[in-house]
């Protein structure tokens, strides 16, 4: 009896970290690896620096790769990038184009942020002389919930894992570097009344109308701009949804806004929410913090920082991050942070995903400067 014929497996990926920085980019671009389904990239991120590197201790931990030297330096830099993505939205495989005279590299993933997975990869095979000590960490699930994030995992369980004297995490900045990040939160606020039928209002009390106060407040506000190692983070306090009403024809008793409210990264998240409380006092609406998340101070005039923006040359833009980023979850650790990686972050997510070649080059030699070694400049 002859039996079904069997479809061979799809090779496993191999990718070539020395290759040039642009074909390895595209290389883990065309690697699918949306949330929940790094294991295949993971899987080849592990074997290029086990056969590439022998100068570092590679450590598999899920779908999280982490490799590290220990020659018992002075000083410990991590380096880190997320293997995961959002969905593909028929932007895969890469392809390249020339737009507006310059070389970019189209695909998901390629801006946020697999072009800096390849920096990271590229030189994690090559830094085997630097004058500190390394670890460098692929992680998984960064585009989804928080607490699926390995970061979350690796700080609660393996937190000498993540001990460093400065991090450098390769997110979108277009080649620039971006201190620290503002923190993060959420609340809703609700407004109580009574319901009544819409033709007999008097005996009611319309609990959207209570929140027209809160409305009002909120577009009068001035939201501070703070300036922290010369670096200004703009505070911002925005409604973002405003929900209430169960039908046409019935007075709400209840209604109710959500809040976003992004902070200074010198501002705790108690003082973040005693402030958003503050500045709703007296309008008679109860708050609830729904989520919240601590931003990250630059640390900009610590050593290894100021050795950092002297090696990436004078050239290159320094400014706020003014969004949420994992250099968060280093600075809870104590180890100052900075994202410093290829791409534009306003094409993150974005069906038009892509990253100018010259990003990937320009932030390639930058950290091969700061890490002492050398890579190809074509």
């Amino acid at each position: 009896m002859t039996g079904m014929p069997v479809t061979p497996a799809a090779p496993a990926p191999v990718l070539d970290p020395f290759a040039d920085i642009v074909d390895l980019t595209a290389a883990i671009v065309d690697v699918p690896s949306v949330s929940g389904d790094e294991r295949a990239l993971a899987d080849a991120v592990e074997q290029a620096l086990r056969t590439h590197a022998p100068h570092l201790e590679v450590i598999r931990d899920g779908d999280t790769v982490i490799a590290r030297t220990d020659r018992g330096l002075d000083r410990r830099v991590l380096l880190a990038g997320h293997l995961d993505t959002v969905p593909i939205a028929d932007n895969l495989p890469s392809h390249r184009r020339e737009r507006d005279g310059r070389e970019e590299l189209v695909g998901r993933g390629s801006c946020d942020m697999k072009g800096g997975v390849a920096v990271l990869l590229a030189l994690a095979v090559r830094a085997d002389a630097a004058p500190v000590d390394l670890t460098w960490v692929f992680y998984d699930h960064e585009e989804v919930a928080a607490a699926d994030n390995s970061l979350t995992r690796l700080a609660a369980e393996r937190p000498e894992l993540l001990q460093a004297d400065f991090a450098i995490l390769g997110e979108p900045t277009s080649a620039g570097v971006e201190g620290g990040c503002k923190g993060t939160m959420k609340l809703q606020v609700t407004a109580r009344g009574v319901a009544a039928h819409s033709a007999r209002d008097w005996v009611g009390d319309n609990a959207i109308h209570h929140l027209a106060p809160v409305l009002v407040r909120l577009a009068d506000y001035e939201a501070r701009r703070a300036v922290i190692d010369g670096l200004e983070y703009r505070e911002c306090l925005n409604v973002v949804a405003i929900s209430g009403g169960i039908a046409g024809n019935v007075i709400p008793d209840r209604a109710s806004a959500t809040l976003n409210y992004r902070f200074a990264p010198d501002t705790s998240v108690a003082q973040a929410e005693a402030h958003v409380r503050e500045v709703l006092s007296g309008l008679g609406v109860t708050i609830e913090v729904t989520d919240a998340a601590a931003g990250a101070l630059p640390g900009l005039d610590t050593p290894a920082a100021r050795d950092f923006l002297a090696a990436i040359g004078e050239g290159t833009s320094v400014a706020a991050k003014q969004g949420w980023t994992d250099v968060a979850r280093f600075s809870a650790l104590g180890t100052p942070a900075v994202n410093f990686g290829p791409g534009d972050p306003l094409l993150a997510h974005t069906d038009d995903e892509h990253v100018p070649t010259t990003d990937l080059r320009h932030a390639l030699a930058g950290l091969a400067r700061f890490l002492g070694t050398e890579v190809p400049t074509a």
